[in-house]
């Protein structure tokens, strides 16, 4: 993927109100196809190994997975957990930062299934 360029006024503007507003700030950590949907899946289970989150992503890529995985992890809201075994074991689970958002999640859910779009 291409990134922006440094000073162009995209770059400036998303610089400006991630720092400014926290709205802009939580969507940048969780916003996103597949970010919400790890985190809540690790809020229920605790740790989950690579190949079980995968199993409950449908339709994720392998290639997607592994971004959106390192990108919880760079923002400080999982850890990656890896044992010195052979076949390789890698668990995923959330940080006290990542624990910290249960409660916007729950209400999110309860938002979203609240207004479901009716058939």
């Amino acid at each position: 993927m291409k990134s922006r360029k440094e000073h162009s006024t995209n770059s400036i503007n998303e610089k400006y109100w991630k720092e400014h507003c926290g709205i802009t700030q939580i969507l940048s950590l969780i916003g996103g196809r597949w970010k919400i949907n790890i985190l809540v899946y690790l809020l229920n289970e605790k740790k989950l190994r690579y190949n079980e989150l995968k199993k409950r992503l449908v339709g994720v890529s392998e290639r997607m997975l592994i971004a959106k995985l390192k990108e919880l992890e760079s923002d400080g809201l999982i850890n990656r957990i890896v044992y010195q075994e052979v076949p390789p074991k890698v668990e995923y689970e959330l940080t006290e930062r990542g624990k910290s958002l249960e409660d916007i999640l729950n209400r999110m859910e309860k938002w979203g299934e609240a207004n479901l779009p009716v058939k």
